[in-house]
């Protein structure tokens, strides 16, 4: 059985290149029939944050990344913290030490400094040369006389090649003799994420280590680890990380102000923003930011569409086909098409995948999505509102994110702010315009029908009794009534306002420009 594992650090919120990663194991393991765990490395106590743990849990559920053994489920590998197994890996670091394939050393930090700095002097690569470590018992008590402490290295190969398989990468040969004695025990005993994440592996009994590519140097000195203990090497495959927009760096949280020089991303940020204010949801620097999970479900995201549109920052199904419900995510994925060069996050099109999911969805679901919006920004009082029905109904693909019905509040309630380069424009320039305005607000008033065909005949109506073409009044009406020049069909609006509010909206119009 297939089992993979994504082991995020609880420092800080979902990353969407990290979610990108625990995608991949997932399909991989729900492809297969096998299990996706969750392990909590949180080795580094200094980085730790406990109130991270939380959103990255509740980030992977809105997901619908779902694991079989993990956190707040448990299962029969627990505990899934790693600062809780440290006795499993201290027993791992005795083992290493007894067998000859670490030992320990005593050298200074200040010490290791001067090697390093004579090397670069020398204009040569810096190895260690093993001069503090301690060969036995004796030397150890020589040293700690001294006042030293001593930290756990590996014992590294200095002739051969190791020789990794990657599913992804195919063949990768790295020679022994670059490798470091890496450190895997701290002085005070605490064991280092590169011994604990192999010790966890293969007591979880991991299969497939999937991860990013940047852990692929990581790899030999865990080979190294695991077969010095006798384990079982499972397969890897390191994936090519998530590029930041229009560039080929990696992707990075901490990145913001350089990413909003590219337009697609200021906008993205921009209109959640848009949101969150209207919505008067809580927001940070660290987390509202769309490189982080929070961002999309905080701003009215469609899970789905951003799973569809992360599997394709790497994979592909046949260079064509980029839509994909989640059943036909895990129907069709595999490790074997996974590409070895990065892709770029482009906000562009995650918003195009976002729009054009929403708009498929049936209007029991879109409305669903937006009544949480509607209700945060006062729009509604009520979750079973009609109008918002209605306005959802008619919005059609001018909604893109959930967040969106913030743009349609001029239907909510019975004030009206009018923009004031469109109300110039179409109200007070136009010598004739609120003539004809006080005009119709009479054959609303008379009006016997008001929906949406009824509005279109009497607009046209009036039109022919006047002699005028619709254009000559039709902005001028969507001004006075919404306040704006632009939204969805102007029959379908008169009707979801309905003939008061119609009416006395374009008296407002009318009295506003007099005054102007």
């Amino acid at each position: 059985m297939i089992r993979t594992r994504f082991a995020p650090s609880p420092t800080g919120y979902l990353h969407i290149g990290g979610v990108r990663t625990a995608l991949f194991n997932w399909l991989l393991a729900r492809k297969s029939g096998g299990q996706f765990i969750l392990r909590i490395d949180d080795t580094d106590a200094g980085r730790n944050v406990s109130e991270a743990l939380q959103p990255i849990l509740d980030g992977f559920r809105w997901l619908g990344i779902d694991w079989d053994e993990g956190p707040e489920i448990g299962g029969p590998h627990g505990p899934y913290y790693q600062s809780e197994r440290v006795d499993l890996h201290k027993a791992a670091v005795k083992q290493l030490l007894d067998s000859g394939h670490a030992y320990r050393d005593y050298a200074l930090p200040e010490e290791l400094q001067a090697e390093r700095e004579a090397a670069s002097k020398r204009g040569e690569r810096y190895f260690y040369d093993r001069r503090w470590m301690a060969e036995d018992d004796d030397a150890a008590a020589k040293y700690e006389a001294e006042g030293r402490q001593a930290v756990v290295r590996l014992k590294m190969p200095r002739d051969g090649n190791c020789v990794i398989e990657d599913l992804v990468r195919g063949t990768v040969t790295v020679a022994w003799e670059t490798e470091q004695d890496h450190v895997i025990a701290r002085a005070d005993g605490s064991p280092l994420y590169h011994l604990a994440s192999v010790i966890d592996d293969h007591e979880f009994g991991i299969t497939h280590v999937v991860r990013a590519e940047e852990h692929l140097p990581n790899t030999p000195r865990q080979i190294f680890i695991l077969e010095s203990l006798g384990y079982e090497r499972p397969q890897f495959a390191h994936l090519p990380y998530v590029a930041e927009p229009g560039g080929t760096a990696k992707l990075s949280k901490r990145k913001l102000n350089k990413y909003l020089k590219n337009k697609d991303f200021a906008d993205l940020l921009a209109h959640g923003q848009r949101i969150a204010e209207r919505c008067n949801l809580e927001t940070s620097d660290e987390t509202f930011n769309p490189v982080i999970v929070d961002f999309y479900r905080d701003i009215g995201f469609s899970a789905e569409a951003l799973l569809n549109y992360l599997v394709l920052l790497g994979w592909s199904l046949d260079g064509e086909r980029e839509k994909f419900s989640v059943a036909e995510m895990v129907e069709h994925f595999s490790l074997g098409r996974v590409t070895k060069s990065p892709a770029s996050f482009d906000p562009q099109k995650l918003m195009a995948f976002q729009a054009d999911h929403f708009a498929g969805l049936p209007h029991e679901d879109r409305l669903a999505a937006v009544t949480p919006f509607a209700v945060a920004a006062g729009l509604v009082s009520s979750e079973s509102d009609e109008n918002l029905s209605k306005v959802v109904a008619a919005a059609g693909d001018r909604l893109k994110v959930a967040g969106d019905i913030i743009d349609f509040d001029y239907f909510f309630g019975d004030d009206i702010q009018f923009e004031p380069k469109a109300f110039q424009k179409r109200i007070v320039k136009p010598e004739d315009a609120c003539d004809l305005l006080s005009g119709f607000r009479q054959v609303v008033l008379d009006a016997e029908a008001f929906d949406a065909d009824a509005c279109e005949s009497l607009l046209k109506g009036y039109c022919e009794q006047k002699g005028i073409k619709i254009g000559q009044i039709i902005h001028a009406v969507r001004v006075a009534v919404t306040g704006t020049a632009v939204g969805f069909g102007m029959f379908d609006t008169l009707a979801i306002l309905g003939p008061e509010r119609v009416a006395e909206r374009i008296e407002k119009a009318v009295k506003n420009a007099a005054d102007s």
